[in-house]
């Protein structure tokens, strides 16, 4: 029997040990990432939510902006919140250090500051099977105002793109690792154990 998949998760700045918790509620190890040396032997990486300049910031600090750009070329890669600015080619806000390794466009704070924070529920298609609602967790949350050819949308709200896979790269606007749904984990899983065989 294989071992489980061993996940990284990026512990520089905001909610990392929530998604310790979750990746281990659906069977993988997980491992603390802050200096390009924690990637070695990693199968997948999470990169949560934070505020995305700050984080930016303190992978260029750790030297860990070009060894994350190439983990994300070979290994699958799950970004919430920041982690989806920090994923985006682009964004509509002006200059920051960004991975660049989806093909996506992200507005920041989209739907408003910290006190504009909400919940609601998200439709999910993955792998092309509606999947239903999700309870998003929205905390100065992005949203993706353009999507390149090679980009599935995979969750949406209000009309608005909160959720996209690109290859083994995934990207979500809210946070499901604050709430008890452990399907977009399982998902990101799923996409790694196709990764490795």
């Amino acid at each position: 029997m294989s071992r489980p998949p061993l996940i990284g998760v990026l512990a520089l700045q905001g909610a990392f040990r929530e998604h310790v918790r979750m990746l281990e509620t659906v069977g993988a190890m997980a491992s603390e990432v802050r200096l390009p040396k924690d990637l070695l032997g990693l199968d997948g990486l999470v990169i949560p939510g934070g505020e995305s300049t700050t984080i930016g910031l303190l992978m260029e600090k750790n030297a860990l902006m070009e060894p994350l750009r190439a983990f994300a070329r070979e290994h699958p890669v799950f970004g919430t919140c920041a982690g989806l600015i920090m994923l985006a080619k682009d964004t509509t806000d002006g200059p920051q250090p960004l991975l660049r390794v989806m093909d996506i466009t992200a507005r920041r704070n989209a739907f408003g500051r910290q006190l504009h924070s909400f919940e609601a529920p998200v439709e999910l298609t993955l792998a092309g099977v509606a999947h239903g609602s999700m309870r998003g967790i929205f905390i100065r949350a992005p949203w993706v105002d353009d999507v390149g050819p090679g980009v599935e949308i995979i969750a949406e709200y209000d009309g608005r793109i909160v959720g996209v896979r690109q290859g083994h790269l995934l990207a979500i606007a809210f946070h499901p690792e604050l709430g008890d749904d452990t399907r977009l984990h399982s998902y990101f899983l799923e996409l790694v154990s196709a990764h490795r065989n």
